[in-house]
């Protein structure tokens, strides 16, 4: 499923985003923020993307590549994932490369995917997790209208703040 806005594609990614997967979930400016484990080489990029097709395919997952629509590379990327049981809250999660931030491309993005999230899979709410020191992230969500839940946290990274946001806040 292909989302597209003024300035971007959002496309599932598949077997040729390989280095560019690679590119993104090893860059170091993207990683202080998030704990995973980051792929080494071409290969570890391949079998992430493999797993985020089968997720995909199980309806565990929707993840896009972000890219410019002028360009095929692809410099970020978005996903709903996380669903509850009822399938009517999901988590938001999105990363974007260091070069392309301050310009407004992950608001873009974001403003495409919760459009999605709220008039295709009629989900009652979005949950995002940051990391308490990404400032760019708090803003990214308060400015679409998600709200801080200062009493809730996120179990597994006590370091992260839990935003929310409702369907009825936007207007549906």
């Amino acid at each position: 499923m292909t989302l597209q806005t003024k300035r971007l594609f959002l496309r599932e990614i598949n077997e040729s985003h390989v280095e560019d997967i690679l590119k993104i979930r090893s860059n170091e400016a993207i990683n202080q923020f998030v704990w995973r484990n980051s792929p080494k080489n071409n290969y570890d990029a391949l079998q992430f993307i493999l797993t985020i097709k089968e997720r995909t395919r199980n309806n565990e997952t929707f993840y896009w590549g972000i890219s410019l629509k002028d360009k095929h590379n692809l410099i970020g990327t978005i996903c709903l994932w996380n669903f509850s049981k009822d399938r009517k809250m999901a988590e938001v999660g999105y990363e974007l490369l260091p070069e392309y931030h301050r310009k407004e491309i992950m608001s873009e993005a974001l403003a495409a995917v919760l459009d999605f999230a709220f008039h295709k899979l009629h989900l009652d709410e979005i949950v995002a997790m940051t990391h308490q020191d990404n400032e760019s992230s708090r803003q990214l969500l308060l400015k679409n209208d998600f709200i801080l839940e200062e009493e809730r946290r996120d179990e597994g990274a006590p370091e992260n703040m839990v935003f929310r946001l409702k369907a009825s806040v936007r207007d549906i």
